[in-house]
């Protein structure tokens, strides 16, 4: 697919980056952006050579949400059939993607840029960044997975009040309440998303993948549940060419260099 609406560029050390390009509406969803960023995703599972996945917008903001706008213009359509067909695949995608993505979070994340954000497994704020749940604010509800993440991450109070006052999170909020890993200055931004980026690249891809898989099971599991599942990632990891290099660094006491097989 050739994009309109988004970039992507893999660097030699395996870090993917895919970048919303829509400054102009602060990266605002429309229809083929929406479809671009899910045959990004599917590129980024595909190439081997890509190992960790940075996650950002172009310009200002990392994403407002949907494009409404585009969608005044467009025939009438079913928020139901939307999400399914546009947002949701998106979700499941980065969610199921056996590798990391990073989100550098460069400005305002709204919306369903907000649940775009919290899709990611880890994110490297700048202090101009901010989080909003901004769906009350049109008479709507939280979608594209922001009602799974968010009570996850700051409990039920606080999602309910983020959800349904339509709360402005700034960066140094964010941090406190756990919905971000990293804040810096804005001028810092990529130095520390690309280095948390490259130390994820040269991990064993294997094991992080596994965890992802673990991780998402471990929400809706039983201890029991979770212990077999344990032990089946494990064997599954205890198998791969990673752990072999892994021991046998440690008994040469030198650092390991994983391939992520």
């Amino acid at each position: 697919m050739e994009y309109t609406c988004l970039l992507y560029d893999v660097r030699p050390d395996g870090v993917a980056t895919i970048t919303l390009n829509r400054p102009e509406v602060f990266n605002a969803f429309n229809d083929p952006l929406s479809y671009e960023l899910q045959d990004a995703l599917k590129q980024v599972a595909r190439d081997a050579s890509v190992r960790a996945v940075v996650l950002t917008g172009a310009g200002r903001a990392f994403c407002s949400g949907q494009d409404l706008k585009a969608a005044q213009g467009a025939e009438k359509r079913s928020f139901y059939d939307s999400l399914h067909k546009r947002y949701n695949p998106i979700i499941r995608a980065m969610r199921a993607l056996p590798k990391p993505i990073i989100g550098r979070i460069n400005g305002v994340a709204a919306g369903a840029g907000c649940s775009l954000a919290l899709a990611c497994d880890a994110l490297v704020a700048s202090t101009e960044a901010s989080l909003i749940e901004v769906f009350i604010n049109i008479g709507l509800v939280p979608d594209s997975g922001s009602s799974w993440f968010l009570p996850r991450l700051v409990g039920t109070l606080k999602a309910f009040e983020l959800c349904s006052l339509g709360s402005k999170v700034p960066a140094e909020e964010a941090l406190r309440l756990g919905l971000v890993n990293q804040v810096v200055a804005p001028e810092q931004l990529d130095e520390a998303t690309y280095a948390l980026a490259g130390r994820y690249a040269a991990a064993p891809t294997k094991s992080i993948g596994l965890i992802k898989q673990m991780l998402n099971k471990a929400g809706a599991a039983t201890l029991d549940e979770m212990l077999d599942y344990e032990a089946h990632c494990q064997q599954i990891a205890g198998e791969s060419a990673d752990y072999f290099e892994g021991v046998k660094a440690f008994s040469e006491k030198r650092k390991p260099a994983f391939k992520g097989e």
